[in-house]
């Protein structure tokens, strides 16, 4: 994948060597970091020397080095490793403007095929969750981007940044729809009754993550459509919490197109400006309960 301020990452699965070129300018800040706080694999391999433009930081290693994992499956051969980004104090010893990160990398080369040089690219998994339910309705989260044009490639993000969710469900010869997400929560774990946790969406549709001080979470309006629906939560981290992974787990539910929405299918975003909650359709009426902590249950 060629260098771009969108790709600051770029990496080439070789046949037996791996090469990760890393933008100095890694999160288009137009503020470098350094080669020496950048390592590869839990070993920390450093870098190769820097290139004549200094714009750039580059690693080759083996596919067995600095500490590298090997999975296989039926089909593939899978190297996995990090791209660790470590900031360093400067000036002020007692603070840092940067926050570390994490890059997944893996090479896939396939089994029942030679490999070459043509090995397969990397890729980045998006978050995705698929149901099944009665009547055959397939219901799906997903991370988008920025645009909305399309899911979003990468799962890694940075403080500032804005999470964009698209709720979706499609069925086959059923009545027209109308969806919405009664609840979210995020925790450090897969499991979503663990701790810490943060509900993001609560009481059957309220976004209440939007209520706190720092946060501009909302629903999107419009709709695309009544069986879609969009909101934007901002990025955040557990206080505490070195593994900066966060699991997002979400409760969807659909009603008739047709039933306008009502207190048990709402989708209500609080208003800094006017400091209500306000539906995305319907009346006002809809979203009081959010304000109470008191909304019905969902049938």
């Amino acid at each position: 994948r060629a260098l771009s301020p969108r790709h600051p990452v770029a990496v080439q699965c070789r046949e037996a060597q791996l090469v990760v070129t890393v933008l100095r300018d890694l999160f288009g800040t137009g503020r470098p970091v350094r080669a020496a706080e950048l390592s590869l694999g839990p070993a920390s391999c450093p870098a190769l020397a820097p290139s004549a433009a200094r714009g750039s930081v580059t690693f080759a290693v083996g596919l067995h080095e600095c500490g590298s994992t090997l999975q296989v499956t039926p089909d593939s051969l899978i190297y996995k490793t990090t791209l660790s980004y470590k900031p360093t104090p400067s000036g002020n010893p007692l603070i840092v403007r940067s926050t570390p990160a994490v890059v997944p990398i893996e090479c896939h080369y396939p089994r029942r095929s030679n490999v070459s040089s043509s090995a397969v690219q990397p890729t980045w998994a998006p978050l995705r969750s698929t149901l099944a339910a009665e009547e055959r309705l397939l219901f799906s989260l997903r991370l988008m981007s920025d645009d909305w044009s399309g899911e979003r490639l990468s799962s890694s993000f940075q403080l500032g940044d804005s999470l964009h969710f698209q709720a979706d469900v499609t069925s086959e010869g059923h009545a027209p729809l109308r969806l919405f997400v009664d609840s979210c929560v995020a925790t450090a774990a897969p499991d979503r009754s663990s701790s810490p946790r943060y509900a993001l969406i609560d009481l059957g549709g309220c976004l209440v993550d939007g209520r706190a001080e720092d946060s501009s979470s909302a629903f999107v309006s419009p709709r695309p459509r009544p069986e879609s629906l969009r909101f934007a939560v901002d990025a955040f981290k557990f206080s505490g919490d070195d593994r900066n992974v966060i699991y997002i787990s979400c409760h969807l539910r659909v009603s008739p197109a047709a039933h306008a929405p009502d207190p048990w299918n709402k989708a209500c975003s609080f208003s800094k400006a006017s400091g209500l909650w306000a539906p995305l359709e319907g009346t006002g009426d809809i979203c009081s309960c959010c304000e109470t902590g008191r909304c019905p249950e969902p049938a």
